[in-house]
């Protein structure tokens, strides 16, 4: 693509309040975008209404020549893309979208975009139980050759990202905001390693900050890019759960990794399993049921088996999964409360528990 087209395409991209469906429109109405750009007023207004054909107008009359000319120099740096509908590298399992963006601003391996993949989503408030779950189940996913896809968000998103650059298959980022910009701050280092190592990509243009309403939108291409979305741990009414909906209703698989019935970020999960979504416990249940298999794979249980003793064994037994305070393992397990403080270390240790918040103890092995 020449620079006239590609400034057609941003500017095209560049008009204020349109939005992917009206796009959509315009270009099956008018075929590209510089045929949309230079219409008649009377011809958009089949498409467009008084506002917004103000707006297409001006742009299309040199109203954004800076952020043209912003965006064409972000697109001459090492690793930068446009990929357009009207380009062969366009992911074609985004065309099962109603409202599938025109545009995909890349930065990384646009390979991966053709690449098989499963989404891993989950709670900004992850657990370390869960965190620890999305890392090793996205390596798993990544050593198999199944490329991970994730929102970039704190908590099972990040870890989903960290895990799955630990191996082959890498890892896609489907941000909301421009790529000139990381949201939340914390995970700068990891777009960093994301755009070095896998893909970073966005429908919007450089320059927009993080809204509300832009989740929603990136939700749904993190849905339709993937051959299945992996809820590791959610609260009701949480993005997830959106995501997991917008797959099913575009015929993907669903899996959700349960948890303890006390636990608020289970509880999504086990909605989705009521709702028939397919219940996981190893990485191996996920690439069985895609029909996915690869030797490098090595399938990952949600609860390692650790080598400990007798006495540790039986502390962990009473203290069951759900998390559970000091006091209350004391009487459940009969010892003074030195020996118990010497084992729940000996325990934390090893990995087999995990300290939270208010003195609790929740089991990991």
């Amino acid at each position: 693509m020449n620079e006239a087209d590609l400034g057609h395409w941003l500017r095209f991209a560049l008009v204020p309040g349109v939005g992917a469906r009206r796009q959509l429109a315009l270009l099956r109405g008018f075929g590209s975008p510089e045929a949309a750009l230079f219409a008649s007023e009377q011809a958009l207004s089949a498409h467009l209404d008084h506002g917004l054909i103000r707006g297409f107008k001006a742009v299309a009359e040199g109203g954004e020549d800076d952020a043209v000319a912003r965006h064409l120099a972000w697109l001459a740096e090492p690793g930068n893309h446009l990929i357009t509908l009207a380009d062969d590298d366009y992911p074609r399992s985004l065309l099962d979208l109603p409202d599938a963006p025109p545009l995909l601003f890349c930065k990384g391996r646009v390979d991966l975009l053709s690449a098989a993949a499963l989404a891993v989503v989950g709670s900004r408030n992850a657990t370390p139980q869960g965190l620890e779950h999305a890392s090793a189940f996205a390596q798993s996913m990544s050593a198999g050759g199944l490329t991970v896809v994730s929102g970039l968000a704190a908590g099972i998103d990040a870890a989903a990202h960290r895990g799955a650059l630990k191996e082959v298959g890498s890892t896609i980022a489907v941000v909301g905001t421009g790529l000139d910009r990381v949201y939340p701050a914390g995970n700068v280092s990891l777009a960093h390693e994301i755009a070095e190592h896998g893909l970073m990509i966005s429908e919007f243009v450089l320059g927009t900050p993080p809204k509300a309403e832009h989740f929603p939108r990136r939700n749904r291409l993190i849905a339709a890019l993937t051959r299945g979305v992996l809820v590791v741990e959610a609260a009701l009414g949480s993005g997830s759960l959106i995501t997991a909906r917008q797959a099913a209703d575009l015929g993907r698989e669903v899996f959700a990794i349960p948890g303890s019935i006390h636990s608020p970020v289970a509880r999504g999960c086990h909605r989705l399993i009521k709702d028939g979504a397919k219940l996981v416990e190893s990485a191996d249940d996920i690439l069985s049921e895609l029909g996915w298999h690869d030797a490098a794979c090595r399938p990952v249980r949600a609860d390692p088996v650790l080598p400990l003793g007798e006495i540790e064994r039986s502390v962990l037994d009473v203290a069951g999964y759900d998390p559970v305070d000091f006091d209350t393992l004391l009487v459940r397990c009969g010892l003074t409360a030195d020996a118990l403080c010497a084992i729940l270390l000996g325990l934390e240790m090893a990995g087999a528990v995990t300290t939270l918040p208010g003195g609790r103890y929740q089991r990991q092995a």
